[in-house]
Parts: C-alpha cells; sequence; structure tokens
C-alpha cells in the first residue's frame, strides 16, 4: 500500500511493508508503513524532520497515526533498551522493584537526565509489573532482535 505524499507529512524515505514486520501483529497490521520526512508542524523558515508511523484503517488513513520528531525515536528507544536491561535482572525484588527506592537509571541527555522510575502512583503497579514484565519477556526474541540489530547498525556507523 503506499503512503500518501499529498497530506501535511511530506515522507522522504519510506518502508511501505511495515505490516510485514510489525512484531506480534505482522501480516495483520493497521501500521502500514513507516516514513521518515518533513514534518506536518513545519512553518515558513523552519524545517524539521520526523518519522511517522502510517495506520490505515482498511477504509481511510487513520488519524491515529503516530508522527514524533527523530530525537523522539531514540529517546524511545533508549528508554526501551534501559527498561528491558532493567527487567533482565528484576527478579532480585519479591515485587519486581524496590518501594523504597523506585528509581531505574537518570539516563543523561543534553546536559540534564532522563529520570526513569517505576509508576508507583499506578494503584496497581503491583500486579501490573508483572504483567509488565511477562509481556516483555514473551515478546524477547522480537524485540531482543531488533536491539541486536539496531546495536549492528550503531557499530557499523561508528558509535
Amino acid at each position: 500500500m503506499k503512503i500518501p505524499t499529498t497530506l501535511k507529512h511530506k515522507p522522504v524515505v519510506v518502508a511501505e511493508d511495515y505490516e510485514n514486520i510489525d512484531g506480534r501483529y505482522a501480516h495483520d497490521s493497521d501500521a502500514k508503513g513507516l516514513s521518515l520526512g518533513l514534518a506536518q508542524w513545519n512553518d515558513r523558515g523552519k524545517v524539521d524532520v520526523s518519522a511517522k508511523i502510517w495506520r490505515y484503517t482498511g477504509e481511510k488513513w487513520s488519524r491515529q497515526s503516530e508522527e514524533m520528531p527523530l530525537h523522539r525515536v531514540l529517546d524511545l528507544a533508549i528508554f526501551i533498551c534501559r527498561a528491558k536491561q532493567y527487567f533482565q535482572s528484576a527478579y532480585r525484588h519479591k515485587k519486581l522493584y524496590d518501594p523504597e527506592n523506585p528509581v531505574i537509571d537518570r539516563v543523561g541527555l543534553q546536559g540534564d537526565a532522563m529520570t526513569m522510575e517505576v509508576c508507583t502512583d499506578n494503584e496497581k503497579i503491583d500486579e501490573d509489573i508483572q504483567l509488565f514484565s511477562q509481556a516483555l519477556s514473551k515478546d524477547d526474541e522480537l524485540l531482543s532482535e531488533r536491539i541486536r540489530t539496531l546495536a549492528n547498525i550503531l557499530q557499523e556507523m561508528g558509535y
């Protein structure tokens, strides 16, 4: 399915077959494509590049399609990798976290830090963290494949 080029987001690089590899939803996904292009929020004289996940309902392109600045895509990748790393050894805690110190990490970015912590404001955190950990474990193969691919590309780029 062709990604539209007449909307506000202007695709430059596309993957129009994303639905074939969309994790557990592969071959039955509403996420039809990915693109890198000119952001829909661009103003005259100010151009940003964005990443977009294109979703299709079967009848029309969905308003639930997501567009993000590239730094946010990378921030999410960092966030996911660090969370996955944390849960590899979370079994050491009876509740999979320390209620007295729910901070997972502070990841330094741009002269400050992103604090990652277990959401103890969630009144069902003890149940939800167990479900989250099980889901991460169940998806370990498909997540690990993508992280390894990302690591290889980063290494090829000299990082």
